[in-house]
């Protein structure tokens, strides 16, 4: 079996990070004079430890000179990358504009088709193309339309009956109100009533029975 991939990761354990970065240092000096000398390449290697130590190979007899080779080719690198990205930004503008400007021409000439204007310069499959169109978009339009209608028409619906069973209830609110005056109304006249007998009573006790008298004038005379 092979040996597992392993996987890079910060050492935790000072000691061993310590050894490892020193074994690894070593290592990638001798890689880099290796690849000066079998390639006759120039190569700066510059390494800092976490301590901020500075260990440095270079090919040149002067660090100072690979530097400032690079730091030239850095600039004109950078120069040419902004004149190429300026020059293809350009072109880039220059194609979205006409792309832009023959898109507005193309809706603008579709525009004025659909308005049955200029049609002079159509053939026969492109006006059959066209009429086609507008029986789409016209079957659309009326389709949204009626959707539109069959909505209205529903919410009037429902508004008419939300109406009607306030209506009712307002009406069953004031036939009970009606009745509960009348109740009491005639209870008031009742009442009144009562209180007329009463009076009429008062004033006008009734007489004594006849056989009540009689009785007492044949008891008078026995006496």
């Amino acid at each position: 079996m092979g040996r597992g991939r392993v996987q890079l990761k910060r050492i935790e354990n000072k000691i061993n990070r310590q050894v490892t970065f020193s074994k690894r240092k070593a290592g990638l000096l001798k890689k880099a004079h290796e690849i000066s000398v079998l390639c006759d390449a120039e190569v700066a290697l510059i390494v800092f430890s976490h301590k901020g130590k500075l260990f440095e190979y270079s090919s040149d007899s002067s660090m100072e000179k690979i530097l400032e080779r690079y730091e030239r080719y850095s600039y004109v690198g950078r120069q040419q990358i902004a004149a190429t990205e300026s020059e293809f930004s350009q072109e880039n503008w220059t194609l979205e504009y006409y792309r832009l400007k023959s898109r507005v021409e193309l809706l603008q000439r579709n525009n004025s088709h659909y308005m049955g204007e200029d049609l002079d310069s159509l053939s026969v499959k492109e006006l059959q193309n066209l009429e086609q169109q507008i029986d789409t978009a016209l079957k659309h339009v009326r389709s949204r339309k009626n959707q539109l209608m069959h909505d209205s028409i529903s919410a009037l619906q429902r508004k008419e009956r939300a109406i009607q069973e306030q209506n009712a209830l307002l009406a069953k609110q004031i036939k009970e109100k009606e009745k509960s005056v009348a109740m009491a109304q005639q209870a008031e006249w009742e009442q009144q009533q009562q209180h007329g007998y009463n009076a009429l009573s008062f004033l006008f006790p009734s007489a004594p029975h006849p056989s009540l008298n009689i009785g007492l004038a044949s008891f008078d005379g026995h006496l």
